[in-house]
């Protein structure tokens, strides 16, 4: 039997996180450190793979100041061996996407992005890697989630259902089964679920050994194996890394023997990269000089820690949103708030990355039979599991749902019970409004019974720093405008 050794590095959900934290008095994460473990392993070891499974940009101001042009540069200096594209990797629009990956000096992988008119693919839709004698398949997929970014856009479709994802796969692979591949890895961007229901749907005769995803931002003590295919994900961030000691059974080109590790990036286990350190602190230094500026402060720090629950920043934007407005309700996509925490001071930078989609504010009047079926479609099975939108409610709103009967038991507002033909004026992000119905589970039309949605703002970023530059010492609380209960209990 004939084997060889291979490394593979492998991290994912990046979004800007460039700059190392204190922790425990140790400097962790940050791209210098980051790059300085990759070098350092590159060096350590014979043969070395570094993939990337999406989702780079967003989060941080230098990305968002350069409109991930920084961000290319940077991960140019990383030098990765493939990536493949997730979700916010078209937050800045699908044409600049393709402009990005020209700057790119290393490979953008995606097999099931295509122009429709022709089905001709927008990326390279896989890469054969030569490494030690060795060839390695890299094959791209993406989220479900792009095709909502892009759903103006009918020019641009996806294969949105894993069955047709999975196919995808086996075409390619069985392309190369008279080629010599010695080891077949997916890099995905769709979630650890879905990452297990493709597993699941791969035919093994098309030999994929392994899954490395990204996109629910998943920890993992050790990798899964479904269907005899191992899945790994290595969390979010520049924390850590993800690490596969492989060893290669080249005559039957599949994995003989194997350690994983989810490797953490700290001072104790790499060197910051000099060159990525000087790259950095450029950048740093054009936008701190520009967006440092302290535009108001909290009461105290607020937080946001999970997007499926009422959170405390949840309700100061959806409330500041609705505050002298002239609709009732905003309904604040929880997605939409970055950070897990905020202040006690706020810098024009923190607004930034805390909420960098700037979208317009739509308004539109629903009855409250069409609200309560509305907020029912959020509150499904989906939601608990972190794969469906979910909201965050200016106040006057009391939602009580019943997981396990499915039933709003509760569901006033101003102190009343919203009856069937009460009319509701709500606030919307243009995100939401035009994807209504995969969001609310009816079609726009159906809800506004032919009216049109009317512009309330232009730009929600503009609210929010107009607002907080004329509001000192903010603060807000969960108020109980949602909770959630199982069979009557909380």
């Amino acid at each position: 039997m004939e084997t060889k050794r291979l490394v593979i590095l492998h991290n994912n959900d990046m979004h800007g996180d460039f700059l190392a934290t204190d922790k425990d008095g140790k400097q962790t994460g940050g791209l210098p450190l980051l790059s300085g473990y990759v070098r350092q392993t590159r060096r350590q070891e014979e043969n070395v793979l570094h993939a990337i499974a999406g989702d780079v940009f967003q989060g941080s101001i230098i990305d968002q100041e350069y409109r991930g042009i920084s961000t290319i540069d940077l991960v140019n200096q990383l030098k990765p061996d493939v990536m493949t594209i997730g979700n916010h990797e078209v937050d800045y629009g699908l044409s600049h996407l393709l402009f990005l990956e020209k700057c790119a000096s290393f490979p953008i992988i995606n097999a099931n992005l295509y122009v429709t008119l022709n089905n001709s693919r927008l990326f390279l839709p896989y890469l054969i890697r030569e490494i030690g004698g060795m060839r390695i398949l890299f094959i791209g997929i993406l989220t479900e989630d792009v095709i909502k970014v892009t759903r103006q856009d009918k020019l641009i479709g996806t294969l949105v259902n894993i069955e047709q994802a999975a196919r995808e796969i086996e075409l390619i692979c069985d392309s190369y089964r008279t080629t010599d591949i010695d080891l077949t890895v997916v890099l995905t961007h769709i979630g650890i679920e879905k990452d297990r229901e493709l597993a699941a749907r791969l035919d093994p005769r098309f030999g994929v050994d392994l899954i490395i995803g990204g996109h629910s931002h998943t920890f993992m003590d050790k990798p899964e194996k479904v269907n005899d295919i191992l899945i790994s994900h290595a969390g979010f961030g520049t924390g850590s890394i993800g690490r596969f000691d492989l060893v290669c059974d080249l005559d039957t080109n599949s994995i003989y023997d194997f350690t994983w590790q989810n490797v953490p990036i700290n001072e104790e286990t790499a060197s910051p990269d000099p060159v990525m350190e000087e790259m950095l602190y450029r950048y740093q230094l054009r936008t701190d000089a520009k967006y440092s500026r302290v535009i108001t402060t909290f009461e105290r720090k607020l937080t946001h820690p999970c997007r499926i629950q009422e959170t405390e920043l949840g309700n100061l934007y959806a409330d500041l949103f609705q505050e002298g407005s002239s609709f009732d309700l905003m309904m604040l996509g929880s997605g939409s708030i970055r950070k897990t925490e905020l202040g006690p001071v706020i810098t024009i930078q923190d607004l930034r990355e805390n909420t960098p989609y700037d979208d317009c504010l739509w308004t539109l009047t629903v009855s409250g039979e069409k609200l309560r079926r509305m907020i029912s479609y959020v509150f499904r099975d989906e939601a608990w599991q972190g794969h469906t939108e979910f909201f965050q409610y200016s106040r006057g709103i009391r939602i009580v749902w019943d997981v396990k009967q499915k039933v709003l038991r509760e569901f006033q507002f101003r102190d009343r019970s919203i009856a069937d033909d009460d009319e509701i004026r709500i606030g919307l992000q243009d995100y939401h409004l035009r994807n209504f119905e995969s969001d609310f589970g009816m079609p726009l039309e159906a809800v506004t019974g032919g009216e049109e949605p009317k512009i309330a703002a232009v730009s929600l970023n503009n609210i929010v720093e107009e607002y907080m530059t004329t509001h000192q010492g903010l603060n807000a609380e969960v108020e109980g405008r949602i909770r959630i209960i199982h069979g009557g209990t909380a």
